[in-house]
Parts: structure tokens; C-alpha cells; sequence
């Protein structure tokens, strides 16, 4: 939520962004992840990865760190 915050990304909760990863990639619907779920799911959905990568963005986190 923090690093969501930073980069200006509330307009979901932690939550919500966790349901949808788990409704694309969770393919066996066990309810667990295993990495290779999350890198072949990933993969093969490109708003999916538009989607972490936009929420995981920690370049203004950096920021932060270093002004101070």
C-alpha cells in the first residue's frame, strides 16, 4: 500500500489488486501461487504486467529515501 501511495496508484486497495492476480494466474485454483504460476501468468498477460509494474514501481520510493 505504501509504495502503491507513492507512485499515486490508491485507486486500489491491496485487496482488490490481490484478487485480480490471483483471478488470472491462478491456474489450478488453489488458491496459492507458486512462482512459476506468477511468471508464466504474467507473461502471457500483458495488462497484468502493466499492472505490477505500474503498483511495484520503485524508482519514487528511491526518491524519497534520498531527499530525505
Amino acid at each position: 500500500q505504501a509504495i502503491q501511495a507513492i507512485n499515486g496508484h490508491t485507486d486500489m486497495s491491496a485487496e482488490e489488486f490481490t484478487n485480480i492476480i490471483f483471478e488470472k494466474i491462478d491456474v489450478n485454483n488453489d488458491g496459492e501461487l507458486t512462482l512459476e504460476e506468477f511468471i508464466t501468468g504474467v507473461e502471457r498477460d500483458e495488462d497484468l504486467m502493466d499492472l505490477i509494474t505500474k503498483n511495484f514501481d520503485l524508482s519514487n520510493v528511491l526518491k524519497v529515501i534520498q531527499n530525505g
